[in-house]
């Protein structure tokens, strides 16, 4: 029997799975403290980025829109000079107001990548409007023959700036199957949402100095400064649907459809020889049947991406390159034999960094078996 003859063909709601050997060329197993735990790494929120203001998103993140604030501007009030009792009262300009216009920038709903039977983690950047101010103003008062006017004034109002933080949840994954029949259990990735965030609107009010005449019948005119105002500005909130990975069975060398996911299983030992990402000859028939599975089963426009993986040997800078040049090699496959448009393939590569099992024994010793299961090469699609 050749050994393409070998290739067994899985379907699962995870996704689609093509396992591969690891690192290997004279690497050591690390002593991994936590090699038993298959965990993601957490996703830790961050706050607005200064960098470039994004007009489109990655790994289909949404786009926040950006928020600008008008400017405000109030004209300055003249009060020309009068002569009253042979007094001269001087002109006075009470300054306007102008407040800039400020742009709160687009941002981006961060979606992180994320292999088959894996939900990605989501963060949603935090927000900040910033604080304004109205200055004060005074009309000045007027002692002169006959006349005593008080000067009027209106303090500074101000709004402090207000903020929301950043919000994120981490990459949850299913198990995998070790047996025929096993229940894979569903994963839920919570909901998530940044509230909404408002600034109030700001008001200066209105000053009036009033008209006052002396006994000789002359005259100071009433000044009237107009009322500032600054409308309310507000951020409405954003928010990631709740996602699921529906539980499954693990079925035997047949196909299995998932409810929206659709997965293809190799045997290691026919992609690669150890150590390399050059697929061999005889993998060929087992490829094919994965690319007529994947030109019937899933829709022309979907996309398909191929995630590479290897266990803890060796160091993780050479793991992930080798598994980055895995997923690779089968897009290439898959585009140039397989029939499939380049432009719906993706190639990542993960490393060692998403271990479907521990590396190692509970007692700290090398697990082979754990090591198989880790080197692979995941391949995910949804069916019609």
């Amino acid at each position: 029997m050749k050994r393409a003859s070998r290739i067994l063909v899985t379907a699962v709601a995870a996704g689609l799975l093509i396992s591969a050997c690891g690192l290997g060329d004279g690497g050591r197993p690390k002593d991994e403290a936590g090699g038993a735990s298959t965990g993601p790494a957490p996703v830790s929120p961050s706050p607005s980025s200064p960098g470039p203001e994004p007009t489109s998103c990655p790994n289909g993140g949404r786009l926040i829109e950006a928020v600008d604030i008008p400017a405000v501007h109030a004209d300055p009030v003249h009060i020309p000079a009068a002569t009253i009792g042979g007094q001269k009262i001087p002109a006075v300009t009470i300054p306007g107001v102008d407040i800039p216009a400020e742009h709160i920038p687009a941002q981006c709903v961060e979606h992180s990548p994320a292999p088959g039977g894996c939900l990605g983690g989501v963060s949603i950047p935090g927000v900040t409007i910033p604080g304004v101010a109205i200055p004060a103003v005074r009309i000045p008062g007027v002692k002169a023959p006959g006349i005593d006017i008080k000067p009027v004034e209106r303090t500074a109002v101000s709004r402090s700036a207000v903020s929301r933080s950043a919000v994120a949840r981490n990459e949850v994954c299913q198990t995998e199957p070790t047996r025929e029949g096993e229940i894979v259990g569903a994963v839920v990735r919570g909901a998530l949402v940044r509230g909404a965030l408002v600034r109030g609107a700001l008001v200066r009010g209105a000053v009036v100095r009033g008209s006052a005449c002396n006994d000789e019948h002359e005259c100071v005119p009433a000044v009237s400064v107009p009322a500032v105002s600054i409308p309310a500005v507000s951020i409405p909130a954003v928010s990631v649907e709740a996602a699921v990975l529906k539980s499954y069975v693990a079925g035997p060398g047949q196909v299995l459809k998932g409810d929206d996911k659709i997965a293809y299983n190799i045997e290691a030992d026919v992609l690669f020889d150890f150590g390399r990402a050059d697929i061999k000859p005889d993998a060929a028939d087992g490829l094919a049947e994965v690319a007529r599975s994947i030109r019937k089963e899933v829709p022309s426009g979907a996309p398909i991406q191929v995630d590479g993986h290897t266990d803890s040997k060796g160091d993780p800078a050479s793991n992930k390159t080798l598994s980055e040049r895995r997923a690779q090699a089968i897009v290439d496959w898959l585009a140039t034999e397989g029939g499939i448009d380049r432009s719906r393939l993706k190639a990542t590569g993960y490393g060692e960094t998403k271990p479907a099992a521990p590396n190692t024994k509970p007692d700290g010793s090398d697990d082979p078996g754990g090591r198989a299961k880790n080197r692979r090469v995941i391949i995910s699609a949804t069916h019609s």
